[in-house]
């Protein structure tokens, strides 16, 4: 596929790594006969490692097939995060590798993952916007601090520390943001 033809979203092939295009800047030339360009901002598949690619409008870039497929986690193997097809039912093992950063927001029994899969091969995991976890340690609420909007380490039971408002305790169940990794309220 041509440059000027590549869409966000769209998931390419450049020197052998697998990129999904993010953002898209086109420039045109104030001079006659100039070249028209375009300005890919790229994230890697697996690992999420930003790459900024700029090419010509005629240049071909090869166009990969990514599907997502929606699965619940079923357990860990290892290391590794086993989860399965919601619809076949076909088992996908994900390394700490493909995982990365997301494990911290890895719960059973909650829907919203996506599996990315290229050629049958599992090599990326979409998690939801937002998870609810257990808080499993926090310093206890300072009495009579409530009027001050401060806020607190707390561990959650995946094994993430995020900073929660002083009023949360242990046991208590909290929304996190995965894509900030922030307290997002009370469950």
């Amino acid at each position: 596929m041509k440059a000027s033809d590549v869409k966000k979203a769209n998931v390419i092939e450049h020197e052998g790594t697998v990129y999904q295009v993010r953002d898209i800047e086109r420039s045109s030339p104030t001079a006659r006969g100039g070249n028209v360009t375009f300005r890919f901002t790229l994230y890697s598949i697996p690992g999420g490692r930003k790459f900024d690619l700029s090419l010509r409008a005629d240049d071909d870039l090869k166009e990969v097939d990514l599907a997502r497929r929606p699965a619940n986690f079923s357990y860990m193997d290892g290391d590794a995060f086993v989860f399965m097809d919601n619809e076949d039912y076909t088992q996908y093992t994900l390394g700490p590798e493909v995982v990365g950063d997301n494990a911290g927001y890895i719960v059973e029994g909650l829907e919203g993952y996506y599996v990315q899969v290229i050629d049958d091969a599992p090599v990326g995991l979409q998690v939801p916007t937002s998870v609810m976890l257990t808080v499993v340690d926090t310093a206890p609420e300072l009495k009579g601090a409530s009027a001050t909007k401060r806020t607190k380490p707390a561990k959650l039971n995946t094994g993430i520390e995020i900073q929660v408002p002083e009023y949360i305790t242990n046991d208590e169940k909290v929304w996190v943001n995965t894509l900030t990794g922030e307290f997002a309220g009370r469950a």
